[in-house]
């Protein structure tokens, strides 16, 4: 299909006809919504004119210049990409969609490996866990009926006349595009042109979806409106929205809109999601059943945090689009997450209650003690960027779970899928890798209201601590296998920083022994995480030596690059973890189990044993949260036969790499750095 145009590019397109603010649909009152072609100014416009763009369009469209570039920012922060769709295959700063184009570019590649999602020992595999369906299976999955917010560039090439490969790839273009869509709502709502951006709300919520989602959308844009914002955009220009404090929407639209969000939010009257208010959020349960040989799916019942404490949330990718993941939650055979957000619109879908332990890290310990949130999204295509109505909704959801459960926001508690360790060295190779260097944590974490410390300057000793904090838009260091093996990825922005033997670009990668077990070295591929740090995770500087710094990582120096001019990491603070004295070496465990003696008879004892990785004497490392060894026995469907092993053993979590890992407390001496 990538040679071929697409079916809507073959014939010129002709501007839709309006109807009346009335609703009066005579055809002697119908007028053009705008021009067959884009004015003359507009056609001209490249990435450098984004901002008479947005003038021109709302001059042409009668949709004021605000909402334009409210919604904008939602849905892209005002950058084009380069022409490549987003993760729900949207094109542009308006995120106009085209899915069917979207998939016929993208790569059909997952992440990942063949990862126990539950990732435990003692439940029997036979025809269950080990063998389920992974989700990458659904990957590029659309329906043969698209819905229409997947569809939304045709709609926008119909109504404007802009053909539909130019509003892929001309930001101006793509703005006029997406007006036009935001002035037929308006009509099709029987809404008159206005100038006020307040009455222009239900036209916002409709933009993004009328399922409901929408709503949440609208009340982010409005938020946006009234708090300003000025940014520059992929293509360095700088775009600025003056804020509008006074600005509240239309009340009779909010309530008329907030209907439909009611209805979603109402799916399963039977069970009502666990969400902030300031989201719309729908119960999608994931099924929870029994069948064949005693084998069941696809989560277990709990009583959290009562029984275990809630003290890690973990950021998936679906690795596939809503729909397709919708209905793969709701296998038994498959396995399971606590919440999926959809792209276009940060609907916010619920399906295990967060009480339960859902089948989601492929860490037994992980699952018991965390809440799973998939977004849709595909790590392995790094041109399928995530909106930021997704980022910003997400945000909220992390922030509601943050409070309710007691869990700090930070990149110790707050893991990506590719930051949670092993349980045994055997599995270490089949980690999930999502969501991957292109997630951008720096701006996740401003939305959670606690940013990184910016670099600046490099001031930190050896043996302080340092926050790794790239910038983002500027880090491009090279990944490949994006769409072939050994082949580059498409130059983006990245959230790691590369690390290497020696303080040299051309030195060899630092080895991962549990990646790679061969005793192979660390690769560029995007899935290889053997030599990367991670943006908000912390490290002990072991070294500094002209523009690069070395740190402590996997039980060696590991060097990045960390020039005065554009520092890549900041002075931090926080505990470290050093074996004690006399110990020449500690082990790293991959969970946090009890010690033999705290099982009961008719629970069998799980081994805690090490990961290749040792800390040696003089080697130091962040340390995350503290907790006591326990173990939640539940291997099968009768939750009477559930039971939660608690030890005496006390553990600390360290980041010993790109993933966290866990030392006994009796191997280690806590310390703050310089001490």
């Amino acid at each position: 299909m990538r040679g071929s145009a697409p079916e809507d590019e073959k014939r010129t397109a002709r501007p839709l006809l309006r109807r009346s603010a009335t609703g009066v649909a005579a055809a002697a009152l119908l007028i053009p919504l705008v021009s067959a072609g884009p004015s003359a100014g507009a056609a001209k416009a490249g990435p450098g004119d984004l901002e008479r763009a947005f003038t021109e369009a709302a001059a042409r469209t009668h949709v004021p210049r605000s909402v334009l570039l409210g919604v904008a920012y939602l849905e892209s922060r005002w950058d084009g990409h380069g022409g490549a769709p987003s993760v729900s295959g949207g094109y542009g700063p308006m995120h106009l969609t085209d899915a069917r184009a979207a998939v016929s570019r993208a790569a059909g590649q997952h992440g990942a490996g063949d990862e126990d999602p539950r990732g435990d020992a003692a439940r029997p595999v036979g025809g269950g866990v080990g063998q389920r369906a992974p989700r990458g299976a659904h990957r590029q999955a659309l329906p043969a009926e698209l819905p229409a917010r997947l569809r939304t560039l045709p709609r926008a090439a119909r109504l404007s006349g802009v053909p539909a490969g130019k509003l892929r790839t001309d930001p101006a273009a793509n703005v006029l595009g997406g007006a036009a869509l935001l002035a037929a709502e308006q009509r099709a709502l029987g809404l008159a042109d206005s100038a006020d951006p307040a009455d222009w709300y239900a036209a916002v919520a409709r933009y993004a979806g009328a399922d409901g989602g929408g709503v949440a959308f609208a009340d982010e844009v409005y938020d946006v409106l009234r708090e300003g914002r000025a940014r520059t955009t992929d293509t360095g220009r700088r775009v600025t929205l003056a804020g509008q404090p006074a600005l509240r929407p239309d009340t009779a639209q909010v309530k008329r809109i907030a209907s439909t969000a009611a209805e979603v939010r109402a799916a399963d009257p039977e069970v009502k999601p666990e969400c902030p208010s300031s989201v719309v959020c729908r119960s999608v349960p994931a099924a929870y059943a029994e069948f064949g040989d005693g084998d069941y799916g696809n989560h277990d019942k709990a009583n959290r945090p009562t029984d275990q404490k809630i003290d890690a949330i973990v950021i998936h990718d679906t690795e596939g689009y809503w729909d397709s993941t919708l209905e793969s939650v709701k296998d038994p055979e498959n396995v399971s997450w606590h919440y999926t957000i959809r792209s276009s619109d940060g609907l916010i879908a619920q399906h295990v209650p967060t009480k339960d332990v859902a089948w989601h890290a492929g860490n037994w310990y992980l699952n018991a003690h965390s809440v799973g949130i998939e977004h849709e999204g595909f790590l392995a295509a790094p041109d399928a960027w995530y909106t930021e109505a997704m980022y910003r909704t997400s945000a909220r959801l992390v922030k509601y779970l943050s409070r309710k459960y007691d869990v700090p926001l930070d990149r110790q508690h707050i893991l990506g899928h590719d930051n949670v360790p092993g349980t045994t060295t055997d599995t270490i190779p089949d980690m999930h890798t999502d969501p991957g260097p292109y997630w951008d944590w720096a701006h996740y974490f401003t939305l959670l209201g606690k940013p990184f410390p910016r670099p600046a300057g490099r001031s930190v000793q050896v043996g302080g601590l340092v926050t790794v904090n790239p910038d983002y838009d500027t880090n491009k260091p090279l990944y490949t296998d994006c769409e072939k093996t050994g082949e580059p990825c498409a130059p983006h922005g990245s959230e790691a920083v590369r690390l290497h033997t020696a303080p040299d670009p051309e030195a060899p990668l630092v080895k991962d022994a549990g990646l790679h077990p061969d005793g192979g070295a660390s690769t560029t591929g995007v899935n290889d995480t053997g030599a990367r740090a991670s943006t908000g995770q912390r490290f002990v500087v072991a070294g500094q030596r002209g523009d690069w710094t070395a740190i402590w990582y996997l039980g060696q120096r590991a060097w990045f690059h960390n020039p005065a001019a554009a520092p890549t990491a900041a002075r931090s603070r926080g505990a470290v973890a050093t074996p004690k004295p006399g110990r020449k070496e500690i082990p790293v465990y991959g969970r946090a189990y009890p010690e033999k003696a705290a099982y009961p008879t008719g629970v069998p004892v799980q081994s805690v044993s090490p990961l290749p990785y040792t800390i040696l004497a003089g080697q130091r490392y962040a340390v995350g949260l503290r907790t006591r060894g326990d173990y939640l026995y539940a291997p099968t469907f009768d939750v009477s036969k559930h039971a939660v092993v608690r030890g005496k053993d006390v553990y600390y979590e360290i980041q010993i790499g790109h993933r966290v890992g866990y030392v006994r407390a009796a191997d280690v001496d806590i310390r703050r750095p310089g001490a």
